[in-house]
């Protein structure tokens, strides 16, 4: 008989992974459930529970629904399924949330409460930083801390140039499966720069920004014009890369870079959350 997964092997084989999906976990319970607390169940984006078990229908339904609206906007969900005399009694409905809670009514016939907190877990956003200067170097020390999952790009040579990075990549060239949710700061001080400007650009990112001058980026700019690249695409190019911090040492530019993608990354959402409530 093949043994049963354990779901918290499975988080972490999902994390790695790169893979979206929300972790119910029962946190509490009262009278006769399927479930008992410490029951955990993996949930997919589609809103297939894709291992462990929460119990029963009358849980699983509206556990799955909260999975999916956790992932939508990123924020966890505390549900709590009870018999509907015993929400009568606290004056509350089916469907409604109060002081974080969202309640839910159960049709089963134990007749038990059942507290489920859903929480998503959505991969880290991923930076590539194409080539190997001071800079670069400095950025893929500073944007882990940031919660950036690290790929750098440049020739194996320069490998050794990085402490502990995510990944590693032999060249300019960014993996088509890198998703959308990517950012890319272009660091190769002249060598390398079109190549990797053309890689940068080659699929849409949040955002991506090339370290340098504003007359070699003008420069880069023809040069890739020349060889097909939109201007549409050259629009979104940030250069000079970073905030303007009035930085001169490789660390204080690099601070720049990332704070500039922090910046992106929280007004983004800010927007979204602003657009959900203004809709709600």
């Amino acid at each position: 008989m093949t043994p049963t997964p354990d779901v918290l092997d499975l988080v972490n084989n999902m994390k790695a992974r790169g893979e979206p999906f929300a972790l119910a976990t029962v946190v509490r319970t009262v009278s006769l459930t399927a479930a008992k607390a410490g029951a955990k169940a993996i949930i997919l984006s589609d809103g297939t529970m894709t291992a462990g078990w929460i119990g029963g229908g009358c849980a699983r339904a509206n556990v799955l629904k909260a999975a999916r609206q956790s992932l939508s906007d990123g924020k966890p969900r505390l549900i709590s399924v009870q018999p509907k005399d015993v929400l009568e009694e606290h004056g509350l409905t089916a469907g409604e949330a109060r002081e974080g809670v969202l309640y839910a009514n159960n049709m089963c016939p134990s007749h038990g409460t059942m507290d489920i907190f859903v929480e998503p877990i959505l991969p880290r956003p991923q930076l590539y930083i194409c080539g190997a200067s001071p800079v670069a170097v400095a950025i893929a020390a500073i944007a882990p801390r940031m919660g950036f999952f690290v790929s750098v790009c440049a020739p194996k040579a320069d490998h050794t140039l990085f402490g502990d990075t995510d990944r590693l990549i032999d060249g300019y060239e960014i993996p088509a499966d890198s998703g959308t949710n990517r950012y890319v700061v272009v660091s190769t001080q002249g060598r390398g720069d079109t190549a990797a400007l053309k890689s940068a650009l080659s699929t849409p990112s949040v955002y991506v920004a090339f370290v340098g001058s504003r007359k070699k980026a003008s420069v880069l700019r023809e040069e890739l014009t020349v060889a097909g690249i939109a201007p549409s695409l050259l629009e979104t190019l940030h250069a000079p890369a970073g905030l303007d911090l009035g930085g001169i040492t490789p660390d204080e530019i690099a601070l720049s870079i990332v704070a500039e993608m922090v910046e992106i990354r929280r007004h983004g959402q800010r927007q979204s959350d602003n657009q959900k409530e203004g809709t709600s």
